[in-house]
């Protein structure tokens, strides 16, 4: 039988008539000749629920058993979505990690996939079992301990799961209709797209979009996995959401496809460093240790009457997460006061956003740069940091000004134009 892999987040599983909705749209699934493996998430707001309660018990707890409490979430909801199921007439039985068995490291509460043996399901689906309702975000270590994914963990196990049974797609059944240009609580122009890359997906989602999660487009991209993003809200077809996918399958793509944006980015930067040999490694391997997601960065070199005479300085600025800044700030003086680097000073700008365009169509065009901050300068937009790649292009500017910096950006790429 053809197999597909159907995964339903928190929202689409929030309670018992939404389970209900679920199913339906399994069962009709099965109805077309499909074997189906159906990834699900805990209930609407039970994992922050399970987490407040293993914070209030202990506030320097095990992770092993935080893992154990946590990963319970998931197992209601692949045990209701099996009854409900069978209420249905459909032969489905739930499965929770252990029992697959999902194997994964033991990093527990950020686990990753080692294998996922196909053995013990697929005997079930010889026997007569259409759907397999996986219990999403765990796993189980070498140990024999419950394993949790971290945030997002129920995309990467679907993902996972459609690699490794070969499905001939992967569903993502979410509270949104697919992937839209832009975010449109911004700008009521943004366009569903019907197909998008997976570079560009990977791009918009580490950007900003929350829509997938990075993990699971990454694990996508690398096995060749075919997304679709839908409601799970509607009535939908084949045609319905957004299809993620290789390249080439996209017969003509725009310049840019996207534009994605982070609220709460934070930029630092350390005044006065002596430039030589080294000196960004003894910058960022301590942020690295402490945990710190830098992202862009910016070096500047001048000369300046230190002490004896002029000697070459720089000026380092890089962005991460506002909500790593004290993190980054202790790192850093604690490698000043080591005698690793010296810097006359460090500056913090927490009121800045990222925004970004992207598009695998800007490796054979050229002049998106031009656009971009010609429509910014005309919004009297400043730009602090400018960041690229292949197929995105990044700035930061001051957070008072992104949205109206992603409308602009939008109309001037004129993404909301098939």
């Amino acid at each position: 039988m053809p197999l597909l892999v159907m995964k339903f987040g928190g929202t689409s599983v929030a309670d018992l008539a939404r389970i209900e909705n679920a199913a339906r749209k399994v069962r009709r699934e099965v109805e077309r000749g499909y074997d189906v493996i159906v990834i699900v998430s805990a209930m609407s707001g039970k994992t922050n629920e399970l987490v407040g309660w293993v914070e209030q018990t202990s506030h320097l707890y095990d992770a092993r058993e935080y893992d154990a409490v946590v990963a319970s979430g998931e197992n209601v909801t692949a045990g209701l979505m099996a009854l409900r199921l069978q209420e249905m007439d459909v032969p489905a039985r739930s499965w929770q990690g252990w029992q697959v068995p999902i194997n994964t490291t033991s990093a527990h509460s950020a686990a990753r996939f080692v294998s996922i043996p196909r053995d013990n399901i697929d005997r079930k689906f010889a026997e007569g079992m259409k759907v397999a309702v996986v219990a999403g975000f765990q796993g189980i270590s070498h140990e024999g301990r419950v394993t949790t994914l971290g945030r997002g963990g129920s995309d990467t196990t679907a993902v996972a799961f459609a690699a490794a049974f070969g499905a001939e797609r992967c569903d993502i059944y979410t509270d949104v209709d697919g992937i839209y240009t832009t975010d449109p609580r911004i700008t009521d122009k943004a366009r569903k797209l019907d197909r998008i890359a997976f570079e560009e997906m990977l791009e918009l989602a580490s950007l900003g979009a929350k829509v997938l999660q990075t993990r699971s487009v990454e694990l996508a991209m690398r096995y060749k996995v075919r997304l679709r993003v839908l409601s799970s809200f509607e009535d939908t077809d084949e045609t319905s959401g957004t299809l993620v996918c290789d390249e080439d399958e996209i017969m003509e793509s725009k310049v840019v496809s996207g534009v994605a944006y982070s609220r709460d980015e934070a930029k630092l930067t350390l005044v006065t460093v002596e430039d030589r040999p080294g000196v960004a490694s003894a910058i960022f391997g301590p942020l690295a240790e402490a945990g710190v997601n830098v992202d862009m960065i910016v070096q500047n070199i001048s000369e300046k009457d230190i002490g004896g005479g002029p000697k070459d300085v720089t000026d380092m600025t890089f962005s991460c997460p506002v909500n790593q800044v004290a993190r980054a700030k202790k790192a850093l003086e604690d490698a000043r006061d080591e005698g690793h680097i010296s810097y006359a000073d460090l500056v913090v700008d927490t009121e800045v956003a990222k925004v970004s365009v992207v598009g695998i169509g800007m490796r054979s065009h050229a002049g998106v740069a031009a656009r971009m901050f010609s429509a910014l300068a005309h919004e009297n937009v400043n730009i602090k940091v400018i960041g690229t790649s292949e197929i995105k292009i990044s700035v930061l500017i001051d957070r008072k000004y992104m949205e109206l910096a992603v409308q602009a950006l939008h109309d001037t790429f004129e993404l909301e134009k098939a």
